[in-house]
């Protein structure tokens, strides 16, 4: 499938070290492992059409004003969390460059017609037989 060519900019991206949400033990309360990553996408250097169609989609990780945030807090460490945020985000971005296939329209074919005309004519039938019954 065709797909837009795109280079992310690891300049254009902001990591924020923050505390992980949830249950961790002592070490939840002293240390920041979560990453949240922001990526502001009128601002960044992508092709204008991905920009576009980056913007258009419904996901709840784009704002309102175009930038994407995504958390990650699945691991322990903050290397690991700031790549996983950053494979999220390519994921995205590979998601919306990616250009639907584009269809072409073909003619029924003879058989499927035919078909078609003879199960109208079938259902006309039935419908034709529904109706008053005469006692006569």
């Amino acid at each position: 499938m065709p797909r837009i060519p795109f280079d992310l900019d690891e300049r254009e991206l902001r990591f924020e070290a923050v505390r992980a949400q949830g249950a961790g033990g002592q070490n939840v309360n002293k240390v920041s492992n979560a990453v949240m990553l922001r990526f502001d996408v009128h601002a960044s250097s992508l092709p204008e059409a991905l920009k576009a169609r980056l913007l258009a989609r419904r996901d709840q990780r784009i704002g309102g004003d175009g930038v994407v945030t995504i958390k990650a807090q699945e691991h322990r460490s903050l290397p690991r969390n700031r790549s996983a945020a950053l494979e999220r985000l390519r994921e995205l971005i590979d998601a919306a460059a990616l250009l639907p296939r584009r269809r072409i329209a073909t003619a029924p074919t003879r058989a499927s017609r035919e078909r078609r005309l003879v199960d109208k004519a079938r259902k006309g039938e039935v419908k034709a037989k529904r109706g008053r019954v005469d006692d006569a």
